[in-house]
């Protein structure tokens, strides 16, 4: 090659060089975020999903991106974790989104209802169902973005000072319930209660609140329900697999390099994946270890079961009547549901039922 060549290709890539390396810098800036948790650390699994998201996050872009997490009440209430988002206190949440039902009961929908999806279901349906789609027209009117970052699977129906053998014994109960599902026990009869994680065991124990239901067998043995409660309900009918959302300010989410939009959507699917595979885990030895202690374990009546789905189809039609959105989410959601049980009844079901009948005959 001539010298006067080398020279000119070696100013030409120099030249690129010069474009190209601003250009790479500016698609991974450096970029700081607060994310506030609606749980305490000390519910590792729950709030640990949020912990897992953070740190995929960080390994994901050679730490340029970097949210700091903070617990209930480190920055803001637990309760109040999606307000702090949509006024831009932080940019994201970690929280339930069916705790403001009081802002709009649609949420609910889109974390848990009673009578609703069980775990996989509300996956199939955020994920491939319209579901996901349908939600965040929703979350925009607040100014937000949900994502999926968890799942508890089907919980528990809560701790109780006493028996629950009929609709009448659930007259004039004070009970500790999140979301939507208090108003339809307040249908038959109980007082519900909203009451944050971390605040539930001093409530059941000075008897302001005579039950409580958190999610299951791991947190609740963590939280002490059962020192202060003696029976232990299933299932927790109101949550057959409750989604654990994150929020993102919406006009934060739009700022941010469509790479970096990509890894914490991404961030928030392996959360949704580690913690109900980390419930399922816990759960297991947790229950064993519960019983052994003197809890008493206890099914719903049917009796029960059915005036609360009754009281529940009644409340979607009060609602469903002077709220649009309500309407347009909840049927979706039911007519998903009723094709997955379809399919859950020929399979699913078929092939669980058969495995728990073979472990209990050894």
């Amino acid at each position: 090659m001539k010298r006067r060549d080398f020279l000119k290709v070696s100013a030409t890539g120099a030249a690129v060089a010069a474009v190209a390396s601003p250009a790479i810098a500016q698609s991974a800036p450096e970029i700081k975020w607060r994310m506030t948790s609606s749980f305490p650390k000390s519910l590792d699994t729950i709030y640990g999903g949020g912990a897992e998201l953070v740190k995929y996050v960080a390994d994901m872009t050679d730490n340029k991106f970097q949210i700091q997490l903070f617990a209930a009440g480190e920055i803001v209430p637990g309760l109040q974790a999606l307000d702090a988002v949509s006024n831009s206190t932080v940019e994201l949440a970690q929280t339930a989104a069916y705790y403001y039902v009081g802002k709009d009961p649609t949420f609910a929908i889109y974390s848990s209802v009673p009578f609703g999806l069980n775990a996989r279901m509300q996956n199939s349906w955020w994920y491939q169902g319209g579901g996901q789609e349908l939600g965040n027209e929703f979350f925009k009117k607040f100014g937000v973005i949900g994502f999926h970052a968890g799942n508890t699977g089907c919980q528990m129906g809560g701790w109780f000072r006493k028996e629950i053998k009929t609709v009448a014994d659930l007259s004039g109960l004070k009970f500790r319930i999140g979301g939507i599902a208090g108003q339809v026990l307040q249908k038959v009869g109980v007082i519900p209660q909203q009451t944050a994680g971390g605040d539930i065991y001093p409530a059941l124990e000075k008897g302001t609140i005579d039950a409580a239901e958190w999610v299951g067998p791991y947190d609740d043995e963590k939280l002490g329900f059962q020192k202060v409660a003696k029976y232990y309900y299933y299932p927790g009918w109101w949550e057959g697999g409750t989604a654990v959302h994150v929020f993102s300010n919406l006009e934060k989410w739009n700022s941010l390099p469509k790479s970096y939009q990509a890894i914490l959507a991404s961030a928030c699917a392996q959360a949704n994946s580690w913690m109900a595979a980390r419930y399922d885990m816990q759960n297991p030895t947790a229950l064993k270890r519960l019983i052994a202690g003197g809890t008493q374990l206890r099914p719903f009546t049917p009796e029960v079961l059915e005036a609360c789905l009754k009281a529940t189809n009644e409340l979607w039609g009060e609602i469903s009547a002077k709220n649009a959105d309500f309407k347009k989410s909840i049927d979706a959601m039911q007519a998903y549901r009723g094709d997955q049980y379809l399919w859950w009844q020929v399979a699913e079901y078929t092939f669980d039922t058969f495995m728990i009948r073979s472990r209990t005959r050894g």
